[in-house]
């Protein structure tokens, strides 16, 4: 076989390369810089923190919605879905001024971010024609999947498996970490209610209680079939409901959410409610804040940092929660009220 010189300059001129990369979606963003490809990110969501170093990266995408309050926030969204209007806008001439190779989005989730098929009737008229990666993970598996698509779509395919091989490790720690803590208090697992949503209230969904069952943990309101799947989406229930569930724990992570604004959210909804009051949990001083923005609701590999943080909440002889299950234990498995508690 020959290769003339120019044939094997081109090849060379191709390898080299760098893929110009668009993240519509702020996980994926987080899944591309992990894995090393920072350089390669050209274009971004408006909802983009994370990493913190992303400020000169042009912004593509807006939002229709503003943040009020929590009631407001879930009447817009609702008006905008009822008439069949996205919540997002996509610019889309900064897009074709930035060429991108790759555009990175999501299917799974209409209120979390622009949706795909926006995307993909921009992609159908830019040419080249940029490569559509959707990533639409419903447990923890599939967002170590989605580093793995990342990782193959922009040429860091040993940089995903050997990520993805790190936090499968993590995950096995924290997991047995659990389960000899859940065997040592006789097979008794906290009972635990995550709080996706403040007004109207709405329980976690998707992989949050399999991370909660991975951590020795039950989420009964919407529960993880097993270990290795995501429970159904968050859902809304009636405050009734959460106190007659009657959580030994409970985790109040809003949606995009940062802490200062879940405190001051937990203040002016859920403490007005007067059955917040009927809950043992809450009588108990059994209400951990998280900032569900960073740890919960984007299914990226910081989720894995949420798992930890989970079993060293529910489990850990330093955490404030580590009494309720020999308390619940010493009363013949009921949710009780800790001594220290009251």
């Amino acid at each position: 076989i020959e290769f003339s010189m120019a044939a094997m300059t081109s090849i060379a001129s191709s390898r080299m390369k760098t893929l110009r990369v668009i993240s519509v979606l702020p996980s994926a963003t987080e899944m591309l810089c992990f894995l090393g490809g920072r350089h390669m990110l050209v274009g971004k969501s408006h909802e983009d923190n994370y990493p913190p170093d992303l400020g000169d990266i042009p912004i593509v995408t807006g939002q229709r919605t503003s943040y009020t309050t929590p009631q407001d926030v879930d009447r817009q969204v609702s008006a905008s879905l009822s008439s069949g209007q996205s919540l997002y806008t996509l610019d889309e001439d900064r897009i074709r001024e930035l060429r991108p190779d790759v555009i990175l989005t999501q299917d799974i989730c209409s209120v979390c971010a622009i949706d795909l098929v926006t995307v993909q009737r921009l992609a159908m008229s830019l040419d080249p024609r940029p490569e559509i990666i959707s990533l639409d993970p419903m447990n923890l598996g599939d967002v170590l999947h989605n580093l793995v698509q990342i990782g193959n779509a922009v040429g860091l395919e040993r940089e995903a498996a050997a990520a993805v091989g790190n936090l499968k490790a993590r995950i096995a720690h924290a997991r047995s970490t659990a389960e000899k803590a859940v065997s040592a208090s006789g097979g008794l697992r906290p009972n635990v209610a995550f709080v996706e949503w403040p007004s109207p209230l709405y329980v976690g969904g998707h992989w949050t209680p399999q991370l909660l069952r991975l951590a020795g943990a039950t989420h009964p309101l919407n529960p993880a079939p097993s270990d290795d799947e995501g429970a159904g989406k968050s859902f809304a229930v009636e405050m009734r409901a959460l106190v007659d569930s009657a959580p030994d724990c409970l985790i109040v992570a809003p949606c995009g959410l940062d802490l200062a604004t879940t405190r001051k959210e937990v203040k002016q909804c859920l403490q007005k409610e007067t059955l917040w009051f009927e809950l043992d949990a809450v009588r108990a001083d059994r209400v951990a804040l998280a900032d569900g923005d960073a740890m919960f609701n984007r299914p990226g590999p910081r989720l894995v940092d949420a798992l930890e943080w989970l079993v060293w909440l529910l489990h850990s002889p330093d955490s404030p929660m580590h009494t309720m299950v020999s308390a619940r234990a010493a009363n013949g498995g009921e949710s009780v009220l800790s001594d220290e508690g009251e």
